[in-house]
């Protein structure tokens, strides 16, 4: 009872808060929201490196934080910086200068650390990778006009299904569960209620932004087709996120990433849906709807 207070408390808390800061907000390419994704992603990814340590694999919260904060960092600068020549490439050069600060700072490792060389690495690429370079997807979205009503259209199709898998788990779910070995919990009522979930938020948000999601593929009801679908495909990213990241946890023998929200776990279960959903859903937005790039 007391994690459904607190579960209930962080959605009623949550969901104003994103929004208020997202379409109220929108200032310098929306810095307060894409602040929150970098903190996120930074902490993020402390929370990853702790559990690759279960592993073997270890690499400082430091450098687990920072990695985790560059990917995002450097798509907000290259948002802002448009006109300033190759700014493009300094994701590419965040990437190959991680590299090769992985490569050069242990070259003069000696004992145990020399013998974890490659498993330093391995965790440092580790920590860029996720949750880095998949939530840097979220700042890409600034980039389209209108760009605050798709993001928060993104969140919600995430809020939904995550809201309604609960739900339907908890009410339908109690003799269709443990199809997924590594969330033995998850029922198929409740895979069938996230999906339900964000596809009708996928529906709503082309009926009522309809000005604004204009199908690239015009026929009758392609508007309805492609909002269902939007919303169908962000939902099946989101749960396969929250799944592998159920599936890391399980392998390092921890029950939550973290504990820093009540009710939730770490940030990294927060985020874990989101995370693989990002790219998941600027992907299917942009092969669907139309939409005027602020940066090519």
């Amino acid at each position: 009872m007391k994690k459904l207070i607190q579960r209930l408390l962080i959605f009623l808390i949550g969901i104003p808060f994103f929004i208020f800061i997202i379409y109220y907000l929108p200032y310098y390419h929306n810095l307060c929201f894409n602040i929150v994704v970098i903190i996120f992603s930074s902490l993020g990814a402390v929370e990853f490196s702790i559990m690759l340590e279960k592993k073997g694999l270890k690499i400082s919260k430091t450098e687990s934080a920072i990695l985790g904060a560059l990917p995002p960092l450097a798509m907000y600068l290259i948002i802002c910086f448009q006109n300033i020549p190759f700014i493009q490439l300094l994701i590419p050069v965040i990437i190959g200068g991680t590299l090769s600060w992985l490569f050069v700072s242990r070259i003069f490792s000696r004992g145990d650390s020399l013998n974890n060389f490659v498993n330093k690495f391995a965790a440092g690429l580790s920590v860029l990778l996720y949750p880095g370079i998949l939530m840097l997807w979220i700042v890409r979205m600034c980039q389209w006009e209108n760009n605050s009503i798709f993001i928060i259209v993104f969140l919600c199709i995430i809020f939904a299904c995550d809201s309604t898998a609960w739900a339907a788990g908890i009410l339908f779910g109690k003799n269709n569960s443990g199809i997924v070995a590594v969330s033995p919990n998850k029922s198929i009522a409740g895979f069938i209620g996230g999906f339900i979930g964000s596809i009708i938020v996928g529906l709503a948000a082309v009926i009522i932004f309809s000005d604004i999601f204009i199908p690239v593929y015009q026929f009758y009801g392609s508007h309805y087709l492609s909002g269902a679908f939007m919303g169908l495909f962000t939902g099946i990213a989101a749960v396969l996120g929250d799944l592998g990241e159920s599936g890391i946890k399980r392998s390092c023998g921890i029950k939550d990433s973290g504990g820093i929200i009540p009710g939730r776990g770490g940030v990294l279960d927060s985020i874990d849906s989101i995370s693989l959903a990002a790219p998941g859903f600027y992907l299917i937005f942009s092969l669907l709807f139309d939409q005027t790039m602020k940066i090519p």
